[in-house]
């Protein structure tokens, strides 16, 4: 497995010296022929991986060879980095201080401290020896020159299924959902279904079809998903089951005040929760852990999946039945399913003899049946199926360590695949991770080059990622995020195949020093406190290129996370090579100078700190691709050398609110695809035509401060519309008033119609919207959000945007009437809307509709604040779930009760007139409402005018919640 990253990092190093640019500097600093000379070895050695690759799997003196040559490739390539840093590095200074460089130029480079191939002629001589003891050994070895047989490229189209094809699992399915709903009577408020089985068998799968079942949702009225692993933290879990239940964030100091709190959330409430991959056989911790559930109400129910029974046996679980592996029958129809897109092989006769064999090596297990069924895509021929089947893979010596199916989908990869999948093996099991993240993390190590001209490497990484994904590699997380996760057995799987240079470093790690020297990436798990003693080892490992902290579960914002600040300050200067550096979450108030001295660094992650400004320096980080400092709330300023960083990429600046000025230059560099914030100024500041620079945006933007735009060409030079942009803000002053122009500069700022999917506006001081802002053709956006437009008369016509799911409405003081401007159509208006909120409308009066259909999709309005609005005329809403309304007068209320009698969550604050009268006249007409709130309503004296009317309405709910101010009361059968 050693030759996948060999073969990836020698063809990375070959590209490197093919570069014209990195050539003519070479030759510059005298070392071209040193080079030429190791390229030309190495090209020797290149030439026999291929054979390597095979022989590495039964041969351990091959996979010590391979492991030897990647060390070395390693080598070579920090050298060449060096060499590329400081033609970066001559290339940015400035005249200034190049007046010792012109004194140096006078002196023979033979004779100076200061030539770098003085400094590297050594270092090249000691690889150019090793490369040819390495190519010499090719004898001892039996390694030969052996074309790679070409691959099948008319590949079947890589998709994802995913889980939306489930096999041989109705039985099961059937049986659990029937105990989910209906179940046997129990003693406890709660009862447990345990999935017991083998890992990769599909509990987790079965567990997920469960909890997204249509009845299953109906049914429970609080569900929450927790993936609990070998570590079973009853604090941590609890934290979590509570975020996914509250509706509010709150901070707990120990685990007695979070379970009063837990309990309140489940009391009397039918709840489902699940919790996925239990490992902890501990009863005590049990016992605290489910304390909160018996306040729920009967019928809730606890899906536990796991591995083993010894916890279900203390729990009183005399008899378990174990999910099984699949029958052949139903695994060869996986299997067909995954590599042949048909449910079984009756069109595909001639791979039916090594569809069976390779099923009976899979032992029934989904995970590795999915697996080889997405390496089986690739492959057409019988003959390459028989490849598969007869893979010595399967009868190797560790197999009951890794699952050799997953294991031989792994060999088939190519080596730029190997590489990104063993780069995951920092990743701890069950740790969720996100897919634009990761990408830039491989770009940082320089997985994804730009040898492809047609393909930037985020586009390549997007492709790469996918492509693990439809493998099986990656899965999306459990509980619906949008993360991904690895299997535990995938994690098993890359973390055996990363071999001696990952590391993955805990507190149950033990180091040998000797091993060191040879790490080159290594991630940490985020604690209360990570101090300097726990790492003062690796001051000895100065090849590391990677230092990632990361965290399992659920972030807790109020959570302070504290690190020596003797890492920063010693620890780190002596990581010369580091290109990837993590600092996230931790408690940092200032960056030290000495990061500014990586001169290797790629990637460097700030997010949530505490730092007011970044180091003078920073612009000596010539390499930075990536620096997030999202949600450093008290960032302010950036440096001038900023603009020395040439190839940074991304630049994340979300939730920085006292960042007011951006760095005068900072449209100069070309490469910025992310730049989630620019703050128009005046002279001397940030100008919008800056925008036209940056020809790269993607993504998000937010552009602050429009009111200082004068000139409305200036915003089309921004050229928004030739920027892929997924999500933009446009925000003009508080006070801005000047209407006409606001309007003709808001007209030049029209985005690209095929890639926006989210759009606000923020106090455009214009009276009207130009005709872009609704057009159909931006058929991708689903969000709009208009907030603060005091001084528009009209809402633009949103109704036709074909995708549109949120709408957002508020603070727009001079609009009176609502009419024919939203949809100016008789056809369907709001095809495809969901949630639609109107606040703080202070002269809103008429809403009424023209449209036959209108709002089909419509499950959740909201109307507060709009004390003026009496007059409300809409057809039905048959999708309609929920009904807001706060600080209107009872008109509203009473203008919805036909069309919003589908309505099961009814929610009224400071109705203005709502008389026990008016109440009896509308409720009547809410005949499905389920949960029912009522805040502020002073005038109504009672909910129903008798027991006898009271105990009807009853009659026809199994179960009504009420919630009266603060008070709460849950109706079953019968009445206050």
């Amino acid at each position: 497995m050693a030759e996948a990253a060999a073969a990836a990092l020698v063809k990375v190093i070959f590209e490197k010296l093919a570069d014209e640019a990195f050539k003519k500097y070479a030759r510059s600093q005298n070392i071209h022929s040193e080079l030429k000379q190791l390229g030309s070895t190495l090209s020797q050695i290149q030439a026999l991986l291929n054979d390597a690759s095979h022989k590495e799997i039964t041969d351990e003196s091959v996979r010590l060879w391979l492991n030897s040559l990647q060390h070395l490739a390693y080598d070579i390539d920090d050298i060449l980095d060096e060499v590329a840093t400081e033609a970066m590095h001559r290339e940015l200074t400035p005249e200034s201080e190049a007046s010792t460089s012109m004194v140096r130029k006078l002196i023979p480079t033979c004779c100076t401290k200061f030539s770098l191939s003085h400094r590297l002629s050594p270092k090249l001589d000691s690889i150019t020896t090793r490369l040819q003891y390495l190519e010499k050994q090719k004898a001892d070895l039996g390694l030969i020159v052996k074309e790679e047989k070409p691959k099948n490229t008319s590949r079947r189209n890589e998709t994802s299924l995913l889980e939306s094809n489930v096999v041989g699992r109705e039985g099961e399915k059937k049986r659990l959902l029937n105990q989910l709903l209906v179940g046997e009577s129990s003693k406890e408020n709660f009862s447990i279904l345990p999935i017991v089985g083998l890992g990769g068998v599909g509990k987790t799968t079965l567990a997920r079809i469960l909890y997204n079942d249509t009845q299953v949702k109906d049914h429970f009225e609080l569900m929450a998903w927790v993936c609990v692993s070998d570590e079973c933290d009853v604090f941590k879990i609890s934290e979590t089951i509570f975020e996914c239940v509250a509706t509010e964030n709150r901070q707990f100091k120990d685990v007695n005040q979070l379970q009063i709190a837990l309990r309140e959330q489940f009391k009397e409430k039918r709840f489902l929760l699940v919790l996925d991959d239990v490992w902890n056989q501990n009863y005590d911790d049990w016992e605290i852990l489910v304390r909160p559930f018996h306040s729920g109400a009967a019928g809730s129910r606890v899906i536990m999946t796991t591995r083993q029974q010894d916890l279900l046996k203390k729990i009183g679980f005399n008899h378990v039945d174990n999910l099984e592996s699949l029958s052949h029958e139903d695994a060869l129809s996986l299997l067909a399913l995954h590599a042949l897109d048909v449910d079984n092989f009756d069109s595909h006769e001639t791979l039916k003899p090594q569809a069976d064999g390779i099923v009976k090596k899979c032992g029934g297990l989904p995970l590795a049946l999915k697996a080889i069924g997405r390496l089986l895509r690739t492959k057409t021929e019988g003959e390459e199926w028989d490849d598969v089947l007869k893979s010595k893979i399967w009868d190797l010596e560790n197999a009951d360590a890794i699952v050799p199916a997953l294991r031989l989908s792994y060999h088939d990869l190519p080596a730029d695949l190997k590489r990104l999948f063993a780069y995951c093996s920092l990743f701890p099991k069950d740790f969720m991770f996100d897919k634009e993240e990761l990408i830039l993390l491989w770009i940082a190590e320089g997985y994804l080059n730009e040898s492809t001209a047609d393909k930037s490497p985020e586009r390549l990484g997007q492709e790469y990622f996918e492509k693990l994904l439809s493998r099986s590699f990656f899965q999306p997380a459990p509980n619906g995020e949008s993360f991904f996760v690895m299997h535990d057995l995938m994690n098993d799987l890359a973390t055996f195949v990363a071999g001696e240079y990952f590391l993955r470093f805990d507190n149950q790690t033990e180091m040998a020093e000797e091993a060191l020297g040879k790490y080159r990436h290594m991630s940490f798990m985020r604690e209360d406190y990570v101090g300097f003693q726990k790492f003062e080892a690796f001051q000895r490992a100065r090849s590391l290129r990677t230092l990632l902290a990361v965290y399992v579960g659920v972030e807790q914002s109020w959570n302070t996370l504290y690190i020596s600040n003797k890492i920063l300050v010693d620890l780190l200067p002596q990581l010369p090579l580091l290109r990837v550096l993590s600092l996230r979450r931790f408690n940092i108030s200032e960056v030290p100078d000495a990061i500014c001295s990586l001169n290797h660094l790629r990637y460097l992650n700030l997010s949530r700190t505490n730092i007011s400004k970044l180091p003078e320096n920073v612009g000596n980080l010539y390499n930075l691709q990536t620096l997030i400092v999202f949600g450093c709330e008290s960032l302010s300023t950036l440096p001038k050398s900023f603009l020395k960083l040439k190839k940074l990429r991304h630049f994340d600046i979300r939730d920085t609110p006292h960042l007011k000025k951006l760095p005068l230059g900072i449209g100069e560099l070309k490469n910025l695809q992310t730049l989630p914030k620019v703050i128009v100024g005046g002279d001397g500041d940030f100008a919008i035509t800056k925008l036209k620079g940056l020809e790269n945006l993607r993504g998000e933007l937010s552009i602050e401060g429009l009111q200082k735009v004068q000139i409305p060409m200036h915003a089309r030079e921004a050229n928004l519309s030739q920027k892929r942009l997924t999500k933009l803000k446009m925000k003009w002053g508080n006070d801005s008033q000047r209407g006409s122009l606001e309007k003709e500069v808001l007209a030049e700022l029209k985005p690209h119609t095929d890639t926006l999917k989210h759009f606000e506006v923020e106090y455009y001081g214009g009276v009207e919207f130009p005709c872009w802002v609704g057009d159909p053709t931006f058929h991708q956006l689903v969000h709009v959000s208009l907030w603060g437009c005091r001084k528009c008369t009209s809402l633009p016509p949103l109704g036709q945007l074909p995708s549109l799911k949120e709408l957002l409405i508020q603070g727009m003081d001079d609009v009176k009437v609502i009419s024919l401007e939203l949809s100016r159509t008789t056809d369907v208006t709001f095809p495809s809307l969901e949630i639609l909120r109107f606040e703080d409308m202070s002269s809103w009066k008429v809403w009424s509709t023209n449209s036959e259909v209108m709002f089909p999709c419509l499950r959740e309005l909201q109307i507060i604040e709009c004390p003026d609005l009496i007059d409300v005329s809409l057809e039905a809403l048959p999708s309609l779930r929920v009904l807001r309304i706060e600080g209107c007068c009872e008109s509203v209320l009473r203008s919805l009760v036909k069309a919003a009698s589908s309505t099961t969550k009814l929610e009224i604050k400071s109705i203005l007139g709502l008389t026990d009268e008016v109440w009896r006249s509308v409720i009547v007409n809410f005949w499905a409402v389920e949960e029912l709130c009522i805040r502020k309503c002073d005038e109504i004296r009672y909910l129903w005018e008798s027991d006898a009317e009271a105990s009807k309405v009853l009659e026809r709910k199994r179960r009504m919640r009420i919630t009266l101010g603060a008070i709460s009361y849950h109706l079953l059968g019968c009445c206050i």
